[in-house]
Parts: C-alpha cells; sequence; structure tokens
C-alpha cells in the first residue's frame, strides 16, 4: 500500500472531502491523524477507519490558534514520531455582498480558511525538514477567482494559492512538495443545504454536467501525496469538471 509507512494529518476530516480523504488515506495505509471543530463528526469518521481496519487518532483544537495547532503537532509527534502528509483542509463560509458584509464575517473566514492554512504548514516544517521529506496539499477554491457574496472566501482561497507558492520555493530544499486543489463544486454539507433550482443551475454551467463526489477530491490528495508526484510542487490544480477551462 502506498502509505504504510506515512502519517497523515487532515484538517476539517468530519465530513465531506476531509472525512473522504482521511479515510482514502486509511484504506492505502496511512495512521491517519484527524481534526475538526466538530468533534464528534470526526469521532464518527475515525470509528469508521478503525472498523474498516485502518489506524488513526483525533488530535482537538482549532486551526486558528498558533498554540493548539503547536500541540496537535506536538501530540502527533508523541503518539507516531513522524508527520509525513498534511491536508489543510479546514474551511467556512460566511457570505454576505461586500456591502453588508460584518467584520466579524470576514475575519473569521480568513482566520480558518487562510491563517489555519499558514499555522499548519508553519507547524509541521520542524519534523518535515529534519527528516527531508514531507507532502503538503492546501485547499484553494474556484472561488478565489472570484464569486458574488464571497469576498471573503474568495479573498482566503486566493491567499491559499499565493501562500501554496510561496512554501513551494522555501520547503524544497527540504524535499517538501507544496501544492494545492482547487475544487469547483463539490457535493459537501457545505452544500448540501442549497435550493435544488440553485444546484441544477450550477451543474448547468459544468461541462462534466456533475458536481464532484468528496472522493474525486480525496483521489487527487492521495495522488499529490504519493511519490508518484514527487516531481509536483508549487502547483494549484483546479479540480472543477472543466469551468476554468473557457475562462
Amino acid at each position: 500500500m502506498r502509505f504504510s509507512d506515512r502519517v497523515a494529518f487532515v484538517t476539517g476530516a468530519g465530513g465531506g472531502i476531509g472525512a473522504a480523504t482521511a479515510k482514502r488515506f486509511a484504506s492505502e495505509g496511512a495512521r491517519v491523524v484527524l481534526n475538526d471543530v466538530a468533534t464528534e463528526n470526526a469521532a464518527n469518521v475515525l470509528r469508521e477507519i478503525e472498523a474498516a481496519g485502518g489506524r488513526g487518532i483525533f488530535v482537538e483544537g482549532s486551526v486558528t490558534s498558533k498554540a493548539e495547532v503547536d500541540a496537535m503537532v506536538q501530540k502527533i509527534m508523541s503518539t507516531f514520531g513522524q508527520l509525513d502528509i498534511l491536508i489543510n483542509n479546514a474551511g467556512i463560509t460566511r457570505d454576505a455582498l461586500t456591502r453588508k458584509m460584518s467584520e466579524a464575517q470576514w475575519d473569521q473566514v480568513l482566520d480558518v480558511n487562510l491563517k489555519g492554512t499558514f499555522l499548519c504548514a508553519q507547524a509541521v516544517y520542524g519534523p518535515m525538514s529534519e527528516k527531508k521529506y514531507g507532502k503538503i496539499v492546501n485547499t484553494a477554491s474556484i472561488g478565489a477567482l472570484g464569486n458574488p457574496g464571497q469576498a471573503n472566501y474568495a479573498a482566503s482561497k486566493a491567499g491559499v494559492m499565493g501562500l501554496t507558492y510561496t512554501l513551494a520555493l522555501e520547503y524544497a530544499r527540504y524535499n517538501i512538495n507544496v501544492n494545492a486543489v482547487a475544487p469547483g463544486a463539490t457535493k459537501t454539507p457545505m452544500t448540501a443545504n442549497m435550493p435544488p433550482e440553485a444546484l441544477e443551475k450550477i451543474i448547468s454551467t459544468i461541462p462534466l454536467l456533475r458536481m464532484a463526489n468528496p472522493e474525486d477530491i480525496a483521489g487527487l490528495h492521495a495522488f499529490l501525496a504519493s511519490e508518484e508526484a514527487s516531481y509536483i510542487t508549487g502547483q494549484v490544480i483546479f479540480m472543477d469538471g472543466g469551468i476554468t477551462v473557457g475562462l
């Protein structure tokens, strides 16, 4: 199995893409570390992984706090003695038109989506650089290209893209690959409550005429964290069913 000697840390692992990714890594032999502020959801995902024969732990903490992120990494190292893969998946939305967006809505999204990605990537630098091995996959979004009502989200994801490029340059000398996945419309808890007519309108704009499944994104995460992608770094891969082809 591809990841039998690896430890993978997945943030936002309580549902959607994060849960699918944690399960994918576990199914390929990785010891998986799950984190999510929705602790019970993450605990349920971990139970599913263990029931399927996988191995993992849950680490509690918020990606918006440097002290808590550092504590999570310390817990991983004390438990497994290594940390090989980071999937920076935690993210939120707080939608509003710019003229109506509150400072709190702006701060909350930037704190989780951008600051959280930065803090986790910063925290894993120590164990990865010491071992001279690491794979970091950040989560951007097609939303980085702009979307009405999501100035905060678009800014955070565009920031993730810039952060990815910079980390790739800084970390390359330590054999740490840093890439990002930019999903388009995906079947997640964030989209589950959208009105059917809104979903149909979105799907009609996608060349493949369907939304992504979380497992689709998980497959790309696994590839980018594998040795098959050892010469790929500093890339943002749009996984959007073809929407950006015509842009």
